[in-house]
């Protein structure tokens, strides 16, 4: 049995983890409002665009653009970039173990193709480098504040799309891996294809309501001039539903290991307490007994 000075020790550690845990909790529950707040003001943006493009689109139904529908190379493999998008830090319960695995089945699903991957994130890097996979690219420290710098975004963007347009070593399909943000209980994996692009023509807005826009310029012109635009909107969305999934998952975790932190210190202080009255009582035997010797 541990004396009474080591369970002191213990139970001065745990508290002093709790605090940590509790503070933890408290600033990603600050910093995860602020986040769903990010989201929900991006929005009105994607929308938006979404409508000129499909105005566009409509009025432009010729107008072709490999971002649209990709190489049409005739090739028994295919060409697959899969980004993924992990966080730099841990203390986010299974954040990024759930990517890890998702992107792990994605390359079981493909193994018959040759895929690539660029990691957005430390953990998940460290996690794929340690096992020899094949790592086109890493971007790192790119949401470990909590906020998604718009170069950050451009940066990313222009070298996915230069990847995909690239003669030297074409890429056929390039997928995006992340987190979407249910609630600070619940984030899902998802795998969006991010190139081609597809026809944009299905989200489009009624003709009644597509009627205000009047283009300076041809419509198939600023429709080549949106796509990239929509990339890089869809890697921004990424970012931002995944800062939100950390922070929600880091809160859940943090609350949980404060729980687990108290229960421990109950535990701890009951035995210091029947450590201490078994020592009581074993002094009092020794004064009794050496009261009825004499």
């Amino acid at each position: 049995m541990p004396n009474l000075q080591d369970l002191r020790r213990r139970v001065r550690a745990v508290k002093n983890m709790r605090q940590i845990t509790k503070a933890m909790k408290m600033v990603s529950a600050a910093r995860l409002r602020r986040a769903q707040e990010r989201v929900t003001a991006a929005r009105p943006y994607t929308n938006k665009m979404m409508q000129i493009l499909g105005n566009a689109a409509r009025r432009a139904p010729e107008y072709t653009d490999p971002l649209l529908s990709g190489h049409h190379r005739e090739t028994e493999t295919e060409s697959i970039l899969l980004v993924v998008v992990t966080a730099d830090k841990g203390l986010c319960g299974g954040f990024n173990t759930n990517l890890t695995k998702a992107a792990q089945d994605f390359l079981r699903k493909n193994d018959h193709n040759r895929v690539e991957l660029v990691m957005i994130g430390r953990k998940g890097f460290d996690f794929f480098r340690r096992r020899a996979a094949a790592i086109r690219r890493e971007h790192l420290n790119i949401t470990g504040s909590g906020k998604v710098k718009n170069e950050d975004v451009i940066k990313i963007t222009g070298q996915l799309i230069a990847d995909f347009m690239s003669e030297d070593k074409p890429v056929d399909t390039i997928y995006l891996l992340y987190n979407e943000f249910k609630s600070a209980l619940s984030q899902r994996p998802v795998v969006e294809r991010l190139l081609p692009i597809g026809r944009i023509d299905d989200g489009a807005t009624e003709p009644a309501e597509s009627g205000d826009y009047l283009y300076e310029q041809p419509p198939s012109e600023i429709y080549g001039q949106l796509l990239p635009k929509l990339v890089e909107n869809q890697i921004y969305h990424a970012l931002l539903e995944s800062v939100a999934s950390e922070l929600g998952a880091r809160m859940t975790a943090m609350e949980s290991a404060s729980k687990n932190a108290t229960e421990v210190i109950d535990r701890l202080t009951l035995n210091m307490n029947r450590v201490r009255q078994a020592a009581i009582t074993r002094e009092i035997i020794e004064v009794v007994s050496g009261a009825e010797a004499q």
